[in-house]
């Protein structure tokens, strides 16, 4: 049996959030992918690549055409995510890793995430898979709400097999260090599937957050996987067929996850969202569709990702959405179809509306996006962008002039227009100051 871990934590005085309220609480599995690129998935437009579970839970549900990633990079968004906040926000402009001299954020002590919240309502929370937002109290996963963690603590593995990351074990169940056989993307999918058959014991609604390492590197696929896309895509780049590997093996995993919620009796009480951290790779082999860019980058291909979201007889079957999104808009969205009032401030926008098919109007709102990154591309500095309608200003690198583009004419932000329309990019850089000036606010750097 999992172990329950313990937390409290104290609430932010502010002005409660509207709620749907449930005829009974629904169990939610929230599931990321780790660089998946907006256009590998096939029903994002794939051609060489099967992704057929995926693709029924996109056809039973809501596909978004405009969801974004806070960050371009994993720890921010991952922190955007369980927080409701902008990163910066949340303690964590940048990547969070196992080596301090390296890292950029930890996670603001006074932030309340996903689980502790739903918590509060009843639910068991459980994480399977990557944390990636710190390896020591108070900034585990069971000291910020969760009541199992089962997967791997650190940052990124530098083998699928081996679980290490710089020769270092963070393999964990609770506290337990532990040691276990096999790719951890069969792993994951094993155990997640292990928990959700678990909560048949229990009357208690649950939330599980799945959180895949791939296809994000090394890309290291099982070699069966690789010669089934080779034989179905012949003359497919060595590169290209691994990391497409990569993520059809996680495909058919999160279906064995989905087989055991059917089985388990909870497939008609289950919101499941599935997203991606940031765009994908495109140095090893990734497809980032029409879009400019990769990976790292606040171009659209950095930050616009997959995301998918399914619950049956609340979102209509086969249906689509072009709202803007952000990953932080998540959590309202969990906590409001959990019947959870949010009483604290937050910057994320539930999206429920939109998942219930009402009209819900995004383009007033503005859309900020960082990161803060060490080597000499950044030294340490930031890089910021921010949407308002069509129009996008952004820096990609803290040594490059802001640059404007129109989204609607320009969706490959190919012509820069801050010299054709200074009014636009003056009133857009105002509100990027004022980010910048309220992320100021939150120390993001721990004494090491």
């Amino acid at each position: 049996m999992y172990r329950i871990a313990t937390l409290s934590c104290t609430l932010l005085l502010c002005i409660p959030a509207a709620t749907h309220a449930q005829e009974s609480p629904t169990n939610i599995l929230l599931i990321l992918a780790d660089d998946l690129g907006y256009g590998d998935l096939s029903s994002y437009g794939a051609t060489d690549l099967a992704t057929p579970v995926l693709d029924s839970l996109a056809n039973a549900g809501m596909r978004f055409t405009q969801f974004y990633a806070n960050s371009p990079v994993c720890s921010p968004t991952r922190a955007a995510l369980l927080s409701g906040r902008y990163p910066p926000m949340a303690g964590v402009p940048g990547v969070i890793r196992t080596r301090a001299r390296d890292s950029w954020g930890a996670l603001a002590p006074d932030i309340l995430l996903l689980p502790a919240m739903l918590r509060r309502a009843g639910y068991h929370t459980a994480m399977v898979g990557k944390w990636h937002l710190g390896l020591y109290a108070p900034d585990r996963p069971h000291d910020r709400g969760f009541d199992l963690f089962h997967g791997f603590l650190g940052d990124m593995m530098d083998d699928y097999y081996h679980h290490r990351r710089h020769g270092i074990n963070y393999m964990r169940l609770n506290d337990a260090v532990i040691n276990p056989k096999g790719h951890a993307t069969d792993l994951f999918s094993s155990w997640a599937s292990e928990y959700i058959s678990s909560r048949t014991e229990s009357s208690a609604p649950w939330f599980l957050y799945l959180a895949y390492n791939a296809p994000h590197t090394p890309i290291q696929p099982p070699e069966d996987w690789v010669e089934r896309v080779q034989a179905r895509e012949p003359g497919i780049a060595e590169d290209r067929a691994r990391l497409v590997a990569l993520i059809e093996q996680m495909d058919h995993g999160i279906g064995q996850v989905l087989t055991t919620l059917r089985r388990s009796g909870f497939e008609d009480n289950t919101l499941v969202i599935f997203v991606s951290d940031n765009g994908g790779q495109l140095n090893v082999g990734a497809n980032n569709g029409p879009l400019r860019d990769s990976k790292g980058s606040l171009y659209e291909g950095g930050i616009r990702v997959p995301a998918i979201a399914s619950w049956p007889g609340k979102i209509g079957a086969n249906t689509a959405t072009n709202y803007a999104g952000l990953t932080m808009d998540l959590y309202p969205t969990l906590l409001e179809a959990a019947g959870v009032p949010v009483t604290h401030h937050i910057e994320g926008i539930s999206l429920l509306p939109t998942l219930q098919g009402e009209a819900q109007d995004w383009e007033d709102r503005h859309l900020f996006f960082s990161r803060r990154e060490g080597n000499l591309r950044y030294n340490g500095k930031t890089v910021e962008a921010v949407r308002h309608g069509a129009w996008k200003l952004l820096q990609n690198s803290p040594f490059t002039p802001l640059a404007l583009y129109n989204l609607d004419q320009d969706p490959q932000e190919q012509h820069d227009l801050s010299q054709d329309h200074p009014d636009m990019f003056r009133r857009l850089a105002a509100a990027l100051r004022r980010y910048i000036q309220q992320a100021g606010q939150v120390p993001w750097q721990r004494a090491h």
